[in-house]
Parts: C-alpha cells; sequence; structure tokens
C-alpha cells in the first residue's frame, strides 16, 4: 500500500511538472502599428471541447485592418482549469492594435 501510494505521488508530480501552457500568434495585415492591448478571456467546458463564449478577433479590434491576435493559456489559465478539474478551461486572447 505504501509502495503504490508512492508511485502514484510520483507519476503525479512528474505529470503535473511536463505540463506547460500554450501560446500562438497571428498576424493580420501589417501586424500592429501601436501597442494599444486589449485582453479577453475566452470559456470552454470539458478540457477545452466545448466553446462557450469565444472572442471573435476581429469585433476586439473594432475591425482594425493591422493587428496581431496572441492567444494563450496563462498560469491562472491553468490553474482555474486544474481546480475546476478541467470542467472550466478558459484561454486569454490579446488583440494588439
Amino acid at each position: 500500500m505504501k509502495r503504490s501510494l508512492r508511485t502514484l505521488a510520483i507519476a503525479f508530480t512528474t505529470a503535473t511538472l511536463l505540463t506547460s501552457c500554450y501560446s500562438y500568434t497571428t498576424v493580420v495585415g501589417e501586424g500592429p502599428q501601436g501597442n494599444k492591448e486589449t485582453e479577453v478571456w475566452n470559456h470552454y467546458l470539458l478540457f477545452g471541447l466545448a466553446p462557450v463564449d469565444v472572442s471573435i478577433p476581429t469585433e476586439v479590434a473594432n475591425n482594425a485592418t493591422n493587428y496581431s491576435v496572441t492567444t494563450e493559456q496563462t498560469f491562472v489559465n491553468g490553474l482555474i482549469s486544474a481546480l475546476t478539474f478541467g470542467i472550466y478551461t478558459p484561454t486569454t486572447t490579446v488583440i494588439t492594435e
């Protein structure tokens, strides 16, 4: 019993340490011409499989023609996801104009 508990603790610790935050950036037009940033959260359920409220970058950028979109799962997003056991999984989108 003691050995299986130790093995389970090692497996859990290893799995936790090997996770990472993801990030991707998309540049639209010539990219951002200034430094105005708008940050919005996207809301998903069931490990990100079911979108509930997802931002539309063109609407957030007020139909601008030059901007960049960075979507990432920050530490806070990951922490919230871990606390809810993946039932609620948010991401953060940053629009830079």
